[in-house]
Formats: C-alpha cells, sequence, structure tokens
C-alpha cells in the first residue's frame, strides 16, 4: 500500500478570517493595524476568528509596504551574561515605545563588524552597540547611516551618543564596603583591554590613595579562566579582599581560591560587578556592584527613539551603580601585617591607558 504523502497546512490568510467573521478584508486589516474605524464588536469577531484559525500577520509584508521599520537593532557579545539581561530589559521598553528589537550577536568567527552591518541590512532605524570595541571613526560611519547609541562605553565623541555607568563611583562604593569591614588589603583583579577596564583601573588607584592603602592591581580579563589565573597568583600571599573586573572574573577567582584551600570570605572576601543573574545564584550569592541593566537598557532605547524621531541631538547619559551585598564579603578574620607583594602583582598601565 502506497503511503499518502501529507499536504502542508496553508496558512491562514487575512482573506479567511474575513470570511470567518463575516467582515470585509479592509476591516479585519484595520483591526490588526490597531487604527480606528471598526467597532469593537467588530474587533472581537475578527479576534476570535484570528484566534479560532490561528492567523499571525505576516510582519515581512507590512514592513515591505512601510516606509518606516520601527526596529531598534541591538548587537551584544554572546558570552557575556550582563549582556543578554541587558537585552532582556530592551525588549520590554522598546515594546513601550512602539519599537521591537533586532538582535545580532558578537562571536567568535563574527566580528563586530559584521553584527552591525547585518543590522543595518535588516533596515533598522537605530543601532544600540553594548561594549562597543569599534574605533571611533567606524561608529561615526555607521551613525551617518541610523543614529548609535553606544552602551557601557563613553569615550566615543561628542557625536554620538552613549549610555554608560560610573565606573569611579561604583569602584569607590567596593572599595568603601571593604574598608567599612575593615579590610586593608585589597586587591583589583582588572579586565584586560575589555572596555571599562582601564577606567576601572583608575578608579581603584584613586581610592585607594585617597584612603592612604597601597593601590594593587592584578592582571585580569573578563572571563573565568582570567579569575581562575588570578587566584593562581594570589594563593601564596593571598590579600584579605579582591574587588574583581566583573562577575564571570569573579567566579573563576573564588573557584580558584578554593582549589588553593582558601576559604570565601572567611580566608579572602571577594565583590564582582555587574550584579549578573550569575552573582544571584542561590549556591553563589555574590556581593557585586549592579550597573542596573534594566535602568541602562532603558537609557538606550530611550535614546535611540528620541534620535530616531529627530526630538534631541547626541548626548552622553550618566548612570549610578550601587552595592549589592550577599554572601562573598565579610569582615576579615585576623589582623595582617602588610603585603610582601611580588613583580607579578604590581599595579601597570596598559598602553590604551595613557
Amino acid at each position: 500500500m502506497e503511503e499518502q504523502t501529507r499536504e502542508p497546512q496553508r496558512r491562514p490568510t487575512m482573506m479567511d478570517v474575513a470570511e470567518a467573521a463575516g467582515v470585509s478584508r479592509a476591516l479585519v486589516s484595520i483591526v490588526m493595524r490597531g487604527v480606528p474605524g471598526a467597532a469593537e464588536s467588530t474587533r472581537q469577531k475578527v479576534f476570535e476568528a484570528s484566534r479560532q484559525l490561528g492567523y499571525r500577520p505576516d510582519s515581512r509584508a507590512r514592513l515591505l509596504r512601510s516606509t518606516r521599520t520601527r526596529l531598534i537593532g541591538v548587537s551584544f557579545s554572546s558570552s557575556q551574561p550582563f549582556h543578554t539581561e541587558i537585552v532582556d530589559a530592551a525588549y520590554a521598553q522598546a515594546d513601550a515605545r512602539g519599537y521591537d528589537i533586532a538582535l545580532s550577536a558578537v562571536a567568535n568567527g563574527r566580528p563586530e563588524k559584521r553584527a552591525a552591518e547585518s543590522l543595518l541590512d535588516l533596515g533598522c532605524e537605530a543601532l544600540i552597540m553594548i561594549s562597543s570595541t569599534l574605533s571611533q571613526e567606524d561608529l561615526e560611519r555607521y551613525s551617518g547611516q541610523a543614529p548609535v547609541v553606544s552602551l557601557l562605553r563613553s569615550d566615543v565623541g561628542g557625536h554620538i551618543d552613549a549610555v554608560s555607568s560610573d565606573d569611579l563611583h561604583g569602584i569607590r562604593l567596593a572599595v568603601e564596603h571593604f574598608a567599612d569591614l575593615g579590610h586593608a588589603r585589597i586587591v583589583h583583579v582588572d579586565g584586560g583591554t575589555a572596555v571599562s577596564a582601564r577606567q576601572r583601573r583608575k578608579a581603584f588607584r584613586i581610592e585607594m590613595q585617597r584612603r592612604g592603602l597601597q593601590a594593587i592591581i592584578l592582571p585580569g580579563g573578563p572571563g573565568e579562566e582570567d579569575g581562575l589565573r588570578a587566584a593562581e597568583a594570589l594563593k601564596d600571599d593571598p590579600p584579605t579582599a579582591v574587588v574583581a573586573f566583573n562577575d564571570r572574573a569573579a567566579l573563576g577567582l573564588i573557584e580558584g581560591l578554593r582549589a588553593s584551600g582558601l576559604r570565601v570570605p572567611r580566608d579572602v572576601s571577594v565583590l564582582g560587578y555587574d550584579d549578573s543573574q550569575l552573582a544571584r545564584l542561590s549556591f553563589v550569592q555574590l556581593s557585586s556592584i549592579s550597573q542596573d541593566a534594566p535602568v541602562l537598557a532603558a537609557t538606550a532605547v530611550d535614546r535611540a527613539v528620541e534620535r530616531v524621531e529627530g526630538t534631541t541631538s547626541a548626548a552622553h547619559v550618566v548612570r549610578t551603580p550601587h552595592l549589592v551585598v550577599r554572601k562573598t564579603t565579610a569582615p576579615p578574620r585576623t589582623a595582617q601585617s602588610q603585603p610582601s607583594w611580588g613583580p607579578v602583582m604590581q599595579s601597570r598601565d596598559l598602553p590604551h591607558d595613557k
């Protein structure tokens, strides 16, 4: 017996909805677009017919008929959990402003330029670029095609919008927290060449020196492996407290310290930065400096919309972070002598710090 092939189910059309609801196709179009011109009873009939038929408007056709896409493109790093939290919050704010979000990830084998250009090819009316590493010239070139909002990076010139967090204030909160707990031997594991690493290094030096404390900065980076390497360098002569560049590095640091037989926070307190979902995990409970992803996302979306609609000129907006205390910071266990740091632990300037 020959097996019968199943015909693919035809996608319901607007005309199908009109026939099922007993109205004209024009009325269905009015209801679906949410514009005035249809009675409430008619709208309810159309919605019920749409639900029963499984009809969904074809957004591609709508875009082709319109000179506006109402799309905001967002480029982000697929390896950074904090970026995904910003993306989540951006959707809600964009929807509230009558826009939608298109995403383009920066990943291994997919550079940031390609991520940005694919968003422009989609017809995005503005770009939000999270922790962009592109040159100011590249950003200005893209801004000639659509407004660009640089999120988490502020050194982008006066023609590009920027939304960032006050790193000086964030690091001040971190050092103040440890000083108030009684710590003096505080190390900063930095972010290497990551966006914001230079600003946090500078802020740490300023704040430690202001308190008359030695500013020790250990080379690090934005990932867990960077934290593990830092823990290896610290194990023989550990400080009592560490400010990590971000939560990912803090998690690697905690794992490395524990592998060396050091307890967190009994022997070494660890503070992260970002207050990402990783920090809030019940089995982690990482103290962290919160950059408040929803606030940053909403501000960036608002800037993008305002630039698209021509209601404002380029501006730099700085938001204030705050401290979230959980279970990885505590007073030092005992008073200890000043550290005898080795060469690897000396404060350093990178070429881009100049």
